[in-house]
C-alpha cells in the first residue's frame, strides 16, 4: 500500500516510539497489520501519535518466557515500527485502524516515562536495508515457497487466490505469508530478525514443512 510519507533512511524515522507489545503480531516492511483498539492505554497512545504527527507505532512482542510480570513483560529487543495509514472509529469507543510497515528496530533502551503506554529509544541502522523497497528478493527460492505453500493448504483444506499470490512480487508474497502464518511468537520472531528476504522465506518454509511432518506423523487434525 502506497503512504503519503516517504522514508528514505533511519534518519527520517524518530527516535524514540511508543510501542505496541502483542504476542504473536508480526509486521515487517510494507506490509498491512489491521489492529483493533480498545484499551485506554492504547487508545491514548494512537490519539498522541497523531498530536505528534508522525503516525507511527512500533509494534514488538513481548518475551514471556524471560518474564516475571504479566503486567508488564520483558519485550523481545526487535520489532517494526509502522504508520497508521487507516483509521476508523467504532462508535463504541475503538479504534479500527491499519499500520503499514516502515522499518525494524533494535531497542536501546526502554525509557520511563509518564505515558500510560511503553516507549523504547530504538536504532533502525541494523536494519537500512527495510529503506529499500523489494531488496533482495531475487535471491528468494519462489519454487519453494509456493510448493510448502500448496502442501499446507491441501493439508488444511484451505483456499488462496492463486491469482493475487501469482501476480504478488517477491517482497510482499515473503512478507504476507510470513505475517498471516499460524505459528507462535518464537517463530514469528525468527522470521523478524531474519538478516534478508532470502533467510526469511527459508525460516517460513522450514517451520512449515516441520509442522506439516509433525500433522502426518501424530495424526493431529488439520489447523482450523
Amino acid at each position: 500500500m502506497p503512504i503519503n510519507a516517504e522514508y528514505r533512511g533511519p534518519a527520517e524515522l524518530p527516535e524514540i516510539v511508543p510501542v505496541f507489545p502483542l504476542a504473536g503480531a508480526l509486521l515487517l516492511p510494507r506490509g498491512q497489520m489491521p489492529l483493533n483498539i480498545f484499551e485506554p492505554r492504547y487508545l491514548a497512545m494512537v490519539d498522541d501519535t497523531f498530536r505528534d504527527g508522525h503516525r507511527l507505532i512500533g509494534m514488538i512482542q513481548p518475551d514471556v518466557t524471560h518474564s516475571s510480570s504479566e503486567e508488564r513483560p520483558v519485550l523481545f529487543k526487535v520489532g517494526c515500527v509502522g504508520r497508521i495509514t487507516q483509521l476508523a472509529e467504532s462508535g463504541d469507543g475503538r479504534y479500527i485502524l491499519e499500520l503499514t510497515g516502515v522499518s525494524r528496530f533494535q531497542v536501546v533502551e526502554e525509557l520511563t516515562v509518564l505515558t500510560p503506554y511503553r516507549q523504547c529509544k530504538v536504532d533502525y541502522f541494523p536494519f537500512i536495508d527495510d529503506f529499500t523497497a523489494r531488496k533482495g528478493e531475487n535471491a528468494v527460492d519462489r519454487d519453494a515457497l509456493l510448493a510448502v505453500l500448496t502442501d499446507f493448504l491441501k493439508a488444511n483444506n484451505l483456499k488462496v487466490d492463486w491469482a493475487g499470490i501469482e501476480a504478488a512480487p517477491n517482497e510482499a508474497l515473503v512478507n504476507a505469508l510470513a505475517m498471516m502464518s499460524p505459528y507462535g511468537p518464537a517463530e514469528k520472531q525468527a522470521m523478524l530478525e531474519a538478516p534478508d528476504l532470502k533467510t526469511r522465506a527459508e525460516i517460513l518454509v522450514a517451520v512449515t514443512e516441520m509442522d506439516l511432518a509433525k500433522k502426518r506423523t501424530s495424526g493431529d487434525p488439520p489447523l482450523q
